[in-house]
C-alpha cells in the first residue's frame, strides 16, 4: 500500500450525550486526565507517521483550531515564571506549520458526509480516519498497528480496526464478517450496521479507526441518505468492498468509547493509572471511594 500521510478527524458532532458540559465546549476538548480527547487521538496519528491532520469542524468548534495553534500570551507567562517543563510540553504538542487543515461540515449529515467534506484536502491518495470518540490505549497505538499491517497487502486495500464485543452490545455497532486470514489481517466478507444479536455475522465490531482508499469519496458523493437521514460511511464501504479488498485488524490494546459517560470515565481512570506520577494517589482515592460506597 502507498504511504499513509493524511488523516481525517471528524469533530463536528454536537456532543448531546454530554450536555450541559458540551453546551459551550466541544466534546472533543473534554479532558482525559490532562489532555483533551482530540489531543490523545492526534498523538496516536503522529506516532503512526501522519504528516497532515485534517479536521472536519462545525459551528462552535473554533476552540479546537485554537488548541492546535500557538498561545503567545500563555507562552510569555510560562517563560516569565520559569515554567520550562510546561513550556516544553506545549512546544512538543504543537503541529508543525502547514500540517493542519480545517474544513466545515455545515449540516449534520452523518459520518459519511463529514469524510466527504475533506475530499479536496485528501486528494487522490489513501488516508486514515480516526474518530475522536474512541481512545485506544497501547504503547504502539492502533493506527501504527494498522499501517504496519497495511504494508503486507495490495495498493488498493482498505483496513478497518475491529475488536471483540459482548453479544448483548453487538446491536450498538457495525459488525464485520470474517474471511480468510492474511497474517495479522483477515479479509472482511460482510459489514452490517447495528444488526440484531442473532443476525450478526461475528462478534467483531468496527472500532473507529480506518485506512481507506480515495475512491470512497466518489461513492459518498452519490450516496443516498440512510439511517437517521444521514449519509452513512458503512453504506459506502459496503459498496466499495464490491470493487476493492477490505481487511480487518483485531488490534492490541484497550479501547474506550468516550462518546458514552461510562466509557469516558473509564478512560480517565485507565489513563491516570498508567501515569507513574498519578497512579498511587488515584488507586488510594478509588479504594477510599469504593470503601465508602460499600458502607452506604
Amino acid at each position: 500500500m502507498k504511504p499513509i500521510r493524511k488523516a481525517i478527524f471528524p469533530v463536528a458532532g454536537l456532543g448531546t450525550r454530554f450536555l450541559p458540559a458540551t453546551k459551550a465546549m466541544p466534546k472533543e476538548m473534554l479532558p482525559v486526565v490532562d489532555r483533551p480527547l482530540i489531543q490523545h487521538v492526534v498523538d496516536e496519528a503522529r506516532q503512526a507517521g501522519i504528516e497532515h491532520f485534517i479536521f472536519v469542524t462545525g459551528r462552535n468548534k473554533a476552540v479546537i483550531e485554537d488548541h492546535f495553534d500557538r498561545q503567545f500570551e500563555l507562552e510569555m507567562t510560562l517563560r516569565d515564571r520559569q515554567k520550562r517543563p510546561e513550556l516544553k510540553a506545549l512546544a512538543e504538542d504543537l503541529p508543525a506549520p502547514g500540517t493542519t487543515s480545517f474544513t466545515r461540515q455545515q449540516k449534520p449529515l452523518g459520518l459519511g458526509h463529514a469524510v466527504w467534506c475533506a475530499r479536496e484536502l485528501v486528494g487522490n491518495e489513501p488516508f486514515a480516519l480516526l474518530l475522536p470518540d474512541v481512545l485506544v490505549q497501547h504503547p504502539r497505538g492502533c493506527l501504527t498497528q494498522m499501517i504496519e499491517a497495511a504494508r503486507t497487502v495490495g495498493e488498493d486495500a482498505n483496513l478497518i480496526a475491529v475488536e471483540e464485543t459482548p453479544a448483548e452490545r453487538i446491536h450498538m455497532y457495525g459488525v464485520v464478517g470474517v474471511g480468510e486470514p492474511h497474517g495479522k489481517l483477515f479479509s472482511i466478507t460482510r459489514m452490517v450496521e447495528k444488526p440484531r444479536r442473532e443476525e450478526a455475522p461475528s462478534n467483531l465490531t468496527i472500532t473507529g479507526r480506518y485506512v481507506l482508499q480515495p475512491e470512497i469519496f466518489g461513492l459518498l458523493a452519490a450516496q443516498k441518505r440512510g439511517a437517521g437521514g444521514e449519509i452513512q460511511l458503512t453504506d459506502a464501504m459496503i459498496e466499495l468492498a464490491s470493487r476493492q479488498p477490505f481487511y480487518g485488524l483485531q488490534f492490541e490494546g484497550a479501547s474506550f468509547d468516550c462518546g458514552s459517560k461510562v466509557g469516558f470515565l473509564s478512560a480517565n481512570v485507565a489513563y491516570a493509572l498508567a501515569r507513574p506520577d498519578l497512579a498511587p494517589a488515584v488507586r488510594g482515592e478509588l479504594a477510599r471511594i469504593l470503601d465508602g460506597n460499600r458502607k452506604i
